[in-house]
């Protein structure tokens, strides 16, 4: 029974839905008319389609889009989950990387004609299993991530990065750690670092397994011992106390370079150099992987290594339909470059700034 507010007014309830005939009843239309009318089909007049549609927007008309999705055989919904933040499911939001490849991707996909759904990490099948997904999104999944496993089970396709790499009805898009990383460390050594240290987050996501293999192979190739710092928790306190351990060391242990791989407000990490007593870049240079505009406006502006979200969000859709709306079963893997914007922290006194330099 709908409720009646005591104000003797409308009723409370969810009105009523709007049906096509009702709209064909009150322009004294055809069903058929209103519909041909409404999706651009038919021959009409103009008048006779203007008021159809004058009609639907007065009644407040909306196409029954399940219906019409069921016809189509899909339901253009894409879920989206972040594989890194299993722990805490959301946090991935106060990331400026996720951040800007969620927003990005929910953009590209919803130019395609997709609405994407926020599925938490680490989250059970029946909590997604009843929902029409056309395909999930899992980015940066951990090693043996059940989420992959269970979407895979249910012939759902996934697209991810290069750790899903042949398996049946998984595509991939992802960044070349391994370049990005030599690329960083390349540039610190041209302006004379000696004993850079890299603080990495202790994850096993494929880039974070990557990036700590290319750290190791290019120590041995030039070499020198290596130095990692390993952060135990996503977040701005936990990299900060992790780049703090990193610059404790004295004498021939005190490190001339960072590469801080772990995602923190560059800022906060240009102070705590700052705090220990370090001249950036006389006495440290320095490089961060980070999307975080305030970069740029720091004394010294932060060179920062961007994983180029955006790119990966197009390369990523541009996959998922190619999938969904061209078949294209055994679509090959697509590797985004990265970008390492070089800015006065990491040049000697007498360099000059270059942006936007490609890794080696």
């Amino acid at each position: 029974m709908t409720e009646v507010p005591r104000n003797g007014g409308q009723p409370t309830g969810p009105l009523p839905r709007v049906r096509l005939i009702d709209v064909a009843r009150e322009a004294g239309l055809s069903k058929t008319t209103v519909s041909a009318a409404l999706n651009g089909t038919g021959r009409l007049s103009p008048e006779v389609r203007e008021r159809a549609r004058e009609t639907a927007r007065e009644m407040g008309y909306r196409p029954n889009a399940t219906a019409r999705h069921l016809r189509a055989g899909r339901a253009r919904l894409i879920g989206y989950v972040i594989g890194e933040f299993a722990d805490a499911p959301w946090t991935f939001l106060e990331s400026p990387y996720f951040a800007r490849l969620t927003a990005a991707t929910s953009a590209t996909a919803l130019r395609r004609g997709y609405a994407v759904v926020l599925l938490p990490a680490g989250s059970l099948q029946s909590e997604w299993a009843d929902l029409s997904l056309d395909a999930v999104i899992v980015a940066d999944p951990v090693a043996g991530d059940a989420v992959v496993d269970d979407l895979v089970a249910a012939r759902i396709p996934v697209f991810s990065d290069r750790s899903v790499e042949g398996r049946p009805g998984t595509y991939w898009v992802d960044v070349d750690a391994g370049a990005a990383v030599r690329g960083a460390l390349d540039h610190l050594a041209d302006q004379g670092a000696a004993r850079p240290v890299l603080v990495v987050p202790d994850s096993t996501t494929r880039f974070h397994t990557e990036v700590y293999a290319a750290h190791r192979a290019w120590c041995a190739a030039h070499g020198l011992p290596e130095r990692v710092v390993r952060v135990g928790a996503p977040g701005n306190g936990p990299v900060v106390r992790a780049v703090e351990t990193a610059l404790a060391g004295t004498g021939e242990e005190r490190p001339d370079a960072l590469l801080v791989v772990a995602e923190a407000s560059p800022p906060l990490v240009l102070a705590a150099a700052l705090r220990h007593g370090y001249e950036v870049p006389g006495d440290l240079l320095l490089v961060c992987v980070s999307e975080d505009v305030t970069a740029e406006h720091t004394e010294p502006p932060v060179t920062t290594l961007s994983l180029r979200p955006e790119a990966v969000a197009e390369a990523g859709v541009a996959h998922l339909v190619a999938v969904l709306e061209d078949g294209r079963r055994e679509l090959p893997g697509a590797l985004v470059p990265t970008r390492l914007d070089v800015r006065a922290s990491s040049l000697r006194t007498g360099q000059t700034e270059c942006t936007s330099r490609p890794p080696t």
